[in-house]
């Protein structure tokens, strides 16, 4: 796709190899300009003009191929962004077709593509479903247990530090409920931080 692949930034690093950054490291993560791919994010569109031999049985309200920042692959939408990957983006205006690859993550990808038509058919565009605000106070959580392990700090420490509104004793640790919720923070971290991080790129479902 022209124009939309971000190019590696050109500042090096001398403990990195001398490879080039995929981003600028001085720019905070949520004002970087990145983008996943459809295979490793499964809310990452696939999109492109219908074929000819598919036109819709309705040309009412039909939504042609949308326009997309020259410099990243996101897609500007009431309410909220959608990222995807356009296939031959010049062919403005005419019916769009989805691309669904056919994996494990297929029902990610089929309420991608449901989010996206609510958000055509009737703005705004709902939130992005897979980061709660419950998630992702939980992943506070998890981030400052696994700082505070690295630093060496006990868990009856990071518990205090944690959930400050519970009296937490050392007599009575061993028993508490919140060694529990503090070891699983720590250890769920950890997973985080050794590539799990990418399983926040799926909603998360019961097994």
């Amino acid at each position: 796709m022209k124009g939309t692949t971000p190019r590696p930034h050109s500042r090096r690093c001398p403990t990195n190899g001398g490879c080039l950054f995929a981003a600028n490291p001085d720019v905070p993560a949520p004002s970087a300009n990145t983008s996943w791919t459809p295979e490793a994010d499964p809310w990452t569109l696939i999109l492109q003009a219908a074929p000819t031999w598919a036109a819709p049985a309705s040309d009412d309200d039909v939504p042609g191929i949308p326009s997309a920042n020259p410099t990243s692959e996101r897609i500007e939408a009431v309410g909220g962004d959608i990222w995807a990957r356009l296939i031959d983006p010049e062919t403005g205006g005419r019916p769009i077709a989805a691309i669904v690859i056919l994996d494990d993550a297929t029902p990610d990808r089929l309420e991608a593509i449901a989010r996206y038509w609510r958000g055509l058919r009737s703005p705004p565009t709902s939130p992005d479903p897979r980061l709660t605000t419950q998630r992702r106070q939980r992943l506070r959580q998890m981030l400052r247990a696994v700082d505070a392990r690295l630093e060496r700090q006990t868990y009856r420490a990071i518990a205090i530090a944690l959930f400050p509104n519970h009296k937490i004793d050392a007599a009575s640790w061993a028993g508490d409920a919140l060694r529990e919720t503090t070891i699983r923070l720590a250890r769920d971290g950890m997973k985080l931080v050794r590539g799990g991080y990418r399983d926040l790129l799926r909603r998360p479902r019961k097994s």
